[in-house]
């Protein structure tokens, strides 16, 4: 295989993996970012010395303070067999950021995050030209949701319109689109309307003269109820966000992959896309730490990719890069789910589905 060189010739290449094998996605960046002992002056640098109140815990912002870091952890994601790896931009937009005071810095977090992840995916691609790394633009939930009331005594109050959450994404996507990357993922999605806001701001960039980049979609499902936080079923979550026609969509965080194996089964009965999944190294314990080991979650993910259900795994809160070398050894040379066929029929969603033949 060429070493894919321009952004359309790199979508190619994870296009056509994506027909050959299970792709891999990294790991947490929490977990990773928290072992590092990292104090308040690693967070400030140099640039944020006088920001008032703790940066500590913002760890977006480490993409211009300690960039080091950062791209230490994709080399390690990458070196643990990764094809894909995010952004660390998770939380990087303006209402996100707000929680900080650090509104304006938030283009700049973007395209350092997006630049940083460019770089080393693209010595990994040129080291090893046979399997190439791409880089997906993180874009995580906002602290405010627009489907669910903030007053419990006001079921229409709403701190944010939906022309804010819009702007606010819209400024990162842009910035994420400048520095590089090759699709967006928009995940740990709780509210479907936050999505649907990420997704306009996602297509209007091609109206602005932006090239179209692949949309990777990845819900939560919060509990055992099988529904999201704004409390949608997976089917009814696909319905609402499938005119998108995303590149992949999935499920991600909140469970374990034994919880969340029953969701993954619908989601790949339901979507004619990719579908992705990468839960959790199983459910925190009362310290709030996660349990599973790498051989463990492992051999669930093999399970589920023999059984043909995902076309791209990789772990949430707790995996660590030696849970991602064992998901990548533990799926080589398995076939990835086909695409299923679904017949042509209006399908609509509220809560629940709806199919009109």
């Amino acid at each position: 295989m060429n070493r894919p060189s321009s952004r359309q010739e790199r979508i190619a290449a994870l296009k056509a993996a994506a027909r050959e094998r299970v792709l891999i996605l990294d790991g947490s960046w929490g977990v990773m970012i928290q072992k590092r002992g990292l104090d308040e002056a690693d967070y400030r640098g140099d640039r944020f010395g006088d920001a008032p109140g703790q940066l500590k815990g913002d760890n977006d912002l480490l993409c211009i303070t300690r960039p080091d870091i950062v791209a230490d952890l994709h080399d390690q994601y990458y070196a643990a067999g990764a094809d894909i790896s995010e952004t660390n931009t998770f939380s990087a937009t303006s209402i996100g950021q707000a929680e900080y005071g650090l509104q304006a810095a938030v283009r700049d977090i973007n395209l350092d995050g997006a630049r940083i992840a460019r770089e080393v995916a693209d010595r990994w691609t040129a080291k090893e030209p046979g399997k190439p790394r791409f880089v997906a633009g993180s874009i995580g939930p906002l602290p405010v949701m627009l489907s669910m009331s903030s007053d419990v005594n006001d079921p229409g109050a709403r701190k944010v319109t939906f022309d804010q959450v819009y702007e606010a994404y819209s400024e990162q996507v842009r910035a994420l689109h400048e520095g590089g990357v090759d699709l967006f993922l928009v995940e740990t999605i709780t509210d479907t309307l936050n999505c649907k806001a990420a997704i306009k701001a996602i297509l209007d960039l091609e109206d602005e003269g932006y090239e179209p980049l692949p949309i990777w979609i990845s819900g939560t499902i919060t509990d055992r109820s099988g529904r999201t936080l704004s409390g949608q079923t997976v089917e009814a979550f696909w319905n609402s966000v499938r005119h998108a026609k995303p590149f992949a969509v999935g499920l991600n965080c909140a469970l374990g992959a034994e919880l969340m194996r029953p969701h993954i089964a619908e989601l790949a009965r339901v979507a004619d896309t990719l579908v992705s999944a990468y839960p959790n190294a199983g459910l925190p314990n009362a310290m709030g730490e996660y349990d599973e080991t790498p051989d463990q979650t492992g051999h669930q993910l093999h399970e589920w990719a023999e059984h043909g259900l995902v076309n791209i795994l990789g772990g949430c809160c707790g995996t660590t890069p030696d849970h991602i070398r064992h998901v990548a050894e533990a799926v080589k040379g398995l076939k990835p789910r086909p695409i299923p066929e679904r017949p042509t029929a209006m399908r609509l969603a509220g809560l629940e589905p709806f199919e009109l033949a």
